[in-house]
């Protein structure tokens, strides 16, 4: 078949690969790629819009992500899946296409939740957790923003105190509120970031705690097929052994903030190829003045400018897989990366539905779903300002944060 046959998908994709990306990719993680991919198409494509129209987080998916190996996908031992960082990107890419909701879940889950206790826990919290969150039989989610520190995780107010009051004398009693936490009414344990005497810890609280209080965030325009939440903390107590005893200071979020924002670096350019081959289809199909869409020249440049960009983010995105698989990878890079290709995904999504007309809107063609998600993603792991001020740091050595 062609290449303009709208039918063929795989001759569409090489088509679009005007750098030869692909060949830069090894078997494996083609195989990974592949994997993922044929996964989206026979569990998440048919149903999204569905999901996303009623507002509805498929928490029966999180055991089949467990199987299919993409849960704390590049973390080590633990019965973790133990791939590299390319391989995570690839499939965030894939998952992304589908729609950025069963992206997040994964990246919530897994880089933050069980990101955190890999790197900080103990070896005890280690060993009763990450099995089976790998699995998909426990579900984790993480807590740092607040209704009043977004950007500035550093003014937060929630606070971990100790208290001698109960049967340890060593317990944690746990006060405030955290905004924005993704599945935590779905999760069954949540990592939390508050303020002590000892400056900021991390603590693994049970959903189920005594004190807890979850809400959801709705009615939401973005991000539907996903679950945000408020936490509030009214004296909930832990055990000494919730704390995650390697974490001290901002040091310990955000290294897990970075493992999420490189994910995203790469699981933008899935709704945003997912967009331009919708565009595209729609265009070699549908006919105006007598002659298909993708033959008028203002389409074709609209056409081009997307792959462009999908073109330069793929380089990028790989480029920092590259560098986070030879342990090389900085923050600055990463923050590079959320900003550029979050942003010109963004743009593609939104080009794309313009081409498609008036049946844009319509839930049936995926365009105006990816960008209502990216408006959301634009968002968390950092905001466009806060990646650039990073950015500005970096190349000046002058802070402006304040």
């Amino acid at each position: 078949m062609s290449a303009r046959d709208p039918e063929d998908i795989v001759a569409l994709r090489a088509a679009s690969d005007v750098l030869g990306i692909d060949a830069l990719l090894s078997d494996q993680e083609r195989a990974v790629r592949d994997r993922v991919r044929a996964f989206v198409e026979a569990e998440i494509r048919p149903h999204i819009a569905d999901w996303f129209a009623r507002g509805h987080f498929p928490v029966e998916l999180a055991r089949a992500f467990g199987e299919l190996g993409v849960l704390g996908m590049n973390l080590d031992g633990y019965a973790c899946p133990g791939r590299s960082a390319v391989e995570y990107g690839l499939a965030s890419l894939e998952l992304e296409a589908g729609d950025s909701s069963l992206r997040t879940f994964v990246s919530v889950h897994g880089s933050l939740a069980m990101g955190s206790i890999h790197r900080w826990g103990s070896e005890e919290q280690k060993k009763e957790w990450l099995p089976r969150m790998a699995a998909g039989e426990v579900i984790g989610s993480f807590g740092l923003t607040e209704p009043g520190a977004g950007s500035d995780p550093s003014s937060m107010k929630t606070f971990a105190r100790r208290d001698g009051a109960g049967k340890d004398t060593d317990d944690w009693v746990l006060t405030g509120s955290k905004r924005w936490i993704g599945l935590a009414s779905v999760a069954q344990l949540t990592v939390v970031w508050a303020q002590t005497d000892d400056g900021v810890r991390g603590f693994i609280v049970p959903t189920d705690a005594p004190g807890l209080h979850i809400t959801a965030l709705e009615p939401k325009l973005s991000m539907r097929a996903s679950i945000e939440t408020e936490l509030h903390f009214d004296d909930v107590r832990l055990p000494a052994s919730a704390l995650l005893p390697g974490a001290r200071g901002l040091r310990g979020p955000f290294s897990a903030l970075n493992e999420a924002r490189y994910g995203i670096a790469w699981g933008v350019l899935g709704a945003a190829r997912d967009s331009y081959e919708v565009a595209l289809r729609y265009a070699l199909t549908r006919e105006q003045f007598d002659r298909p869409l993708a033959g008028f020249q203002l389409t074709q440049q609209k056409l081009v400018n997307m792959v462009v960009e999908l073109q330069k983010g793929a380089l990028l995105a790989l480029h920092l897989g590259r560098l986070k698989d030879a342990g090389e990878i900085t923050p600055a890079q990463i923050s590079l990366g959320k900003l550029s290709n979050v942003r010109e995904s963004l743009a593609i999504a939104r080009e794309a539905r313009t081409i498609l007309g008036g049946n844009g809107v319509l839930l049936e063609h995926s365009p105006t779903r990816h960008a209502a998600n990216l408006e959301s993603v634009r968002t968390y792991g950092g905001t466009d300002e806060v990646h650039t001020l990073i950015l500005g740091e970096h190349l000046t050595g002058i802070g402006a944060f304040r």
